[in-house]
């Protein structure tokens, strides 16, 4: 999935409403030059970039389909086989060691958004 991210609203960014990231989906924000992924875990909505910090293979946004790539709370890199946990960033297993840019979010209003990486 993919979308555009808008509606400045100080620090934060609207990414979506609410209801079009149900439980156990995500959806892939592009933010100029830095793509992130934002994931809805049992009604709790995550966010990090979009990159293995292995090789800088995107991770959502490789053109894997999402059962693919994800399972539970964990999203797999499609090159090597590094696996992320998505609520923390951290790197569960090699060849990655270091974790993934994480972003809080919110929601407000009725919409996802997360706060605005180029304000962190």
């Amino acid at each position: 999935m993919r979308s555009e991210a808008s509606g400045v609203n100080g620090n934060w960014i609207d990414v979506c409403p609410q209801a079009d990231i149900k439980p156990g989906q995500a959806r892939l924000v592009e933010l100029e030059d830095l793509k992130v992924a934002v994931f809805n875990l049992e009604g709790e909505y995550y966010a990090m970039e979009d990159i293995c910090t292995h090789d800088g293979s995107p991770l959502l946004g490789c053109g894997l389909e999402f059962e693919d790539l994800v399972s539970g709370d964990e999203i797999m890199c499609p090159r090597h086989g590094a696996r992320f946990a998505i609520r923390t960033g951290q790197p569960l297993c090699p060849p990655a060691y270091e974790p993934t840019r994480q972003f809080p979010t919110r929601l407000h209003n009725g919409n996802v958004q997360i706060c605005n990486p180029r304000n962190d």
